[in-house]
């Protein structure tokens, strides 16, 4: 059953407004939750649109420089390790066979693939792209064949084709898992904005203009294991990207405040970010006055360079490496330092303008490992993200269990302020199948919430195992597993329970005053005429 329109869903607000809502007196159980609404007319048929996709970020204006870097910066390949060489581009993406013969390949629930517009094989999430240019190549062919429009989404009883076309590239997605036509292509715009990160989309643009039919794997070669991780982290942890949110390290308050200050503290000319970060979570960031102080970054951009620090190649030492946000501007790049600090998992980025300032950034490094010896902050992230307990570098915060509301399994929770929290998935979904199911019920909900044709704001789903109840206001976005035995009186007692602990805890699980500008020190004017990606400010 879901409850939608103007007498199911609540007003914004906290808990109370849940306790007063009144549900309907029909149950639903399986096939009949989310099902009970009639499907969106966005997910029949062949979809057809303009040329131009709704979903694509509007661009900023391109900077004067956006050519790649020189030779003499230090490169650094983030998907391949410090020790092992980088994959030819003739190598498979994927490690299966490829063929769409072979079992195993078609046993998959989800096939990702990039190519060019000539049809030049780019990517595949399984198997080698050689075997699959025939497949490839009638991609291409469909696109062709829609020659007024720009062809969006193909239904085949229960596969979904979805294409998006972003400039000389084309990105597939197949799928027959329970994720939506919109789920699918934000999930491709993030597969897109990773290979614009690596090679900004004018010289994407560039190369294609030059020569259609370039390989572009040859710019990518080392990257597609970058790609994977993407992949699979919509299938592991849904919250990121299915929420658009960045996930955050329950922290002390004071100590978070310490880390900002003294990230503030530590500057360099050049500088325009300054991320703290532990297994893929952010720790606390600062920005610079003097290069953003007119900007916001996205969050889409952050968790992309939180992806892309976690990568093999940055689990030890230090490295500098050209980076590209597509969100902030898809043709130009910041220069990236990276390190980890104490042998610790914990890892420093710093962005800056400057194409020589990594022995500055070197230093920056130091004191920042310095302040936070003196903070006594190593053993207290530490702890923070369980590292006593396992070498995981994705380890644990906290247990759903610190809620302390029963029939509570498991929740993802998204504020206003776009950070999310999410506890460790405990036993029954501690095997890969179980997180699996309960990964495509939250794509599930998030689809019927967020449904172009019929938004709605707060269902509650009787599922087979499980009872779902999820809830969007414009203070947060919500949603709960909880045990199947539990009622519909039973599902508001434990959700106003989790809304209560959230805002006993906010201090400590989210972020809520970023810290303030930095002043770094003042530019030279040569400087300031090759300041990367910000040339002219």
């Amino acid at each position: 059953m879901e409850a939608g329109g103007d007498t199911a869903a609540p007003a914004p607000g906290g808990a109370e407004d849940l306790e007063d809502t009144q549900f309907p007196s029909e149950e639903t159980r399986e096939g009949g939750g989310v099902h009970a609404v009639p499907p969106d007319p966005e997910d029949e048929g062949l979809e057809e649109t303009g040329s131009k996709d709704k979903n694509q970020p509007p661009s900023p204006s391109p900077p004067p420089q956006s050519e790649a870097p020189s030779s003499n910066c230090r490169l650094w390949s983030p998907a391949a390790p410090e020790n092992s060489p980088t994959r030819s581009p003739e190598s498979s993406s994927g490690g299966q066979g490829g063929d769409p013969s072979d079992e195993e390949w078609r046993s998959q629930r989800k096939h990702v693939f990039v190519l060019s517009e000539a049809g030049k094989p780019i990517y595949s999430r399984y198997g080698s792209v050689e075997a699959l240019s025939a497949t490839m190549g009638v991609m291409t062919a469909l696109v062709s064949f829609v020659q007024r429009d720009a062809i969006r989404a193909i239904y085949a009883e229960d596969h979904k084709l979805v294409f998006l076309q972003q400039g000389p590239l084309l990105l597939v997605a197949m799928s027959r898992t329970s994720q939506s036509a919109a789920q699918l292509r934000g999930e491709l715009l993030a597969v897109h904005a990773q290979i614009v990160s690596t090679l900004t989309r004018a010289s994407v643009a560039r190369i294609f203009a030059h020569k259609q039919n370039y390989d572009l794997r040859r710019l990518l070669a080392g990257s597609e294991r970058t790609l994977d991780r993407l992949l699979d982290s919509v299938e592991q942890d849904p919250g990121a990207l299915l929420l658009g949110a960045v996930r955050c390290v329950p922290l002390a308050r004071p100590l978070r405040d310490a880390l900002g200050a003294l990230l503030r503290r530590c500057t360099a000319p050049g500088l325009a970010l300054s991320v703290l970060a532990v297994g893929g979570r952010l720790i606390t960031a600062a920005q610079e006055r003097n290069v953003l102080a007119e900007c916001r970054l996205d969050p889409a951009d952050l968790q992309l360079l939180l992806d892309w620090v976690g990568a093999p190649a940055f689990a030890a030492g230090e490295a500098w490496a050209p980076v590209c946000l597509p969100r902030f501007n898809p043709d130009g790049f910041f220069y990236a330092y990276v390190a980890r600090l104490d042998a610790m998992p914990v890892c420093l980025l710093l962005l800056g303008t400057q194409r020589e300032a990594f022995h500055a950034m070197a230093a920056c490094r130091r004191l920042v490992e310095d302040g936070m010896h003196a903070l006594g902050a190593m053993r207290a992230l530490g702890e923070a993200a369980s590292f006593s307990n396992t070498s995981s570098t994705s380890a644990p915060a906290y247990s759903v269990q610190a809620v302390e509301a029963p029939g509570l399994r498991h929740f993802l929770y998204k504020p206003l302020m776009g950070e999310a929290q999410l506890p460790h998935l405990e036993a029954p979904y501690s095997r890969e199948e179980e997180r699996q199911r309960l990964s495509d019920l939250y794509h599930r909900l998030h689809a019927r919430l967020h449904s172009t044709s019929r938004p709605l704001r707060l269902i509650y789903h009787v599922a087979e195992k499980e009872t779902l109840l999820a809830w969007v206001t414009s203070k947060f976005e919500l949603y709960t597993c909880l045990s199947p035995l539990v009622t519909k009186a039973g599902a508001i007692l434990v959700v106003t329970k989790l809304l209560r602990w959230v805002k006993k805890e906010e201090d400590r699980l989210f972020i809520r005053y970023p810290p303030k500008y930095s002043t770094p020190p003042a530019a030279s004017t040569d400087q300031a005429a090759h300041n990367g990606l910000f040339t002219g400010l």
